[in-house]
């Protein structure tokens, strides 16, 4: 959780009202959570992924992302695309992009071998909801701001989040 001087939040953050949270309040390094709540990932009509067995991770000033086990994917429609990155905390990313896509424009990731803290997410997979329409129970997922997050942003959330102008000193 950011503190400073004592504060929970940065004089900046929004106040949650009852029900939401702030993404100021999730702490660093990131928690992982199991979740129930359906998710729903589409395209074109196309479900790709349907799930109430996620993981949902949470990281001090990001939405919070949602994985999806890989058992509740349909796999006919990604493909792994070339690359890789890094995240200090969860370890080397894998992508994906739809199999009738841009193998350049990945619309998912996951992490085949996280680090030890991380090994829940060994098997699951998440998504851009900027590239691909996500559902947590019902209501449309709103992306993160840059091209390289994948926070999930819903009703229940309030920032500022990293990503949007002005926050690259987070």
């Amino acid at each position: 959780m950011w503190e400073y001087r004592g504060q929970k939040r940065p004089p900046f953050a929004q106040e949650p009202a009852i029900g939401q949270e702030s993404v100021w309040d999730y702490p660093r390094p990131p928690l992982v959570k199991p979740c129930d709540r359906l998710v729903v990932v589409a395209t074109d009509g196309i479900t790709l992924a349907r799930s109430t067995r996620t993981v949902r991770v949470m990281e001090t000033a990001s939405p919070p992302g949602f994985y999806i086990p890989e058992a509740d994917i349909d796999w006919a429609q990604l493909k792994e695309t070339p690359g890789s990155s890094v995240c200090e905390w969860k370890g080397v990313a894998q992508y994906w992009a739809l199999a009738s896509g841009d193998m350049s424009r990945p619309v998912g990731w996951s992490y085949p071998d996280p680090i030890p803290e991380f090994g829940i997410l060994r098997g699951y997979v998440s998504f851009y909801p900027g590239r691909v329409d996500c559902y947590v129970d019902q209501e449309k997922v709103r992306p993160q701001a840059g091209e390289f997050y994948g926070g999930w942003i819903t009703d229940e959330i309030v920032g500022p989040c990293k990503g949007e102008p002005g926050t690259g000193h987070w």
